[in-house]
């Protein structure tokens, strides 16, 4: 949208310039051209108008995506100022700009000398008014909600939300709708339009497991926009001159000053290089497991083999994998083991074990 503006501005701009330009060099043609010179204000003055329009069209051709994105960056930030700041601070803005125009009279007599002062002194009293009304915004807070100046009606910094912009693998995961609806998650919950894309496109695949996680994450976003107490941004922006949605991601992250929700390792290591904040829900979910310290004994069923000679797997109930040494000649049974090691990562964790048989017969 922003581009079309931009193009189109630039249109008019080149077109009018044109014009413009053309008549102000047709004065400075000599007199006495006949009738040549009789035609030209009407045939020139179009002739004119349409290379402008073409040399402007031209460079904002070249220059419309950095503009469009500076003005989708410069949008975000004003939307992320609180209400109350950007009334204070009109406020005084306009009541700055309104005392400049009462002292012009007593400028006037100055002449050119007194147009310059007028032009300092409106840009002087303008950022006067605004810098004043923004320091005193809570007390002006108070007065549009109370009627009176007082304290500020709720404490500062309140009502600045932080926002948390979820990627496509963590919705289509579902637990995010569960964090969501325990009230862990503060602040305002981003989707942006181009991973609903995404998740559009996964959806439509011909392939049927891809096409199960796609309706799947779109019924979680449902679920988190229709059934759970949040707050809920569809964020409509694009940057288009990025093609990847994980570059697209930090990308606004950076411009919201937000925080990544994920369970993409390959994501939270991009986010982590590009100073972005992230909320692994891998993380948060070892996080809550339950705590087993070595020389602890736990009670598992061994299932399969394990990668080294003699080794057998077993479960927790969270899915926590406990490899068993020695324990492959008692798959299909229940045993208690021993602790011995615990593995720790971002992708998960990992238990070492021993059977609590071989512990009593050493």
């Amino acid at each position: 949208m922003w581009r079309k503006i931009i193009l189109g501005f630039a249109l008019i701009c080149g077109a009018w310039s044109g014009y413009s330009l053309y008549f102000a060099a047709e004065r400075g043609f000599p007199i006495g051209m006949g009738k040549l010179g009789d035609n030209l204000p009407v045939e020139g003055s179009i002739l004119f108008a349409v290379l402008g329009a073409i040399i402007f069209l031209f460079a904002g051709t070249l220059c419309a995506e950095w503009a469009s994105a500076k003005l989708r960056e410069v949008v975000l930030f004003c939307s992320r100022i609180p209400m109350n700041e950007l009334a204070a601070g009109a406020a005084g803005l306009t009541g700055g700009l309104l005392l400049s125009l009462l002292l012009y009279p007593t400028m006037s007599w100055m002449g050119k000398a007194g147009q310059l002062l007028q032009v300092a002194v409106t840009i002087a009293l303008g950022y006067t008014g605004l810098r004043i009304s923004l320091e005193k915004k809570a007390e002006l807070a108070s007065l549009w909600t109370t009627g009176r100046f007082g304290q500020p009606a709720e404490p500062e910094g309140r009502g600045l939300e932080e926002h948390k912009i979820l990627d496509t693998s963590v919705i289509i995961d579902g637990r995010i709708a569960d964090i969501c609806k325990t009230g862990f998650i503060e602040g305002t919950i981003v989707i942006p339009e181009f991973v609903l894309e995404e998740l559009q496109h996964i959806a439509d695949s011909s392939d049927l497991l891809k096409r199960n996680r796609g309706r799947r994450g779109l019924d979680i976003l449902n679920k988190i926009q229709k059934e759970l107490d949040v707050k809920v941004l569809i964020y409509e922006g694009d940057f288009e001159e990025i093609s990847e949605v994980d570059s697209k991601l930090v990308k606004l992250a950076k411009v919201l000053h937000g925080k990544v929700v994920t369970n993409d390792f390959n994501l939270n290591k991009v986010c982590e290089l590009q100073g972005v904040s992230v909320l692994n829900i891998n993380d948060l979910a070892n996080a809550v497991k339950p705590v087993v310290l070595p020389g602890e004994e736990i009670i598992v069923q061994v299932i399969k083999d394990g990668k080294e000679h003699g080794q057998g797997v077993a479960y927790l109930d969270d899915g926590t994998m406990i490899v068993v040494e020695g324990g492959r000649e008692y798959i299909g049974t229940t045993m208690e083991v021993l602790v011995t090691s615990v593995l720790q990562t971002s992708a998960g964790r990992m238990i070492f074990a021993k059977p609590k048989l071989l512990e009593k017969a050493q």
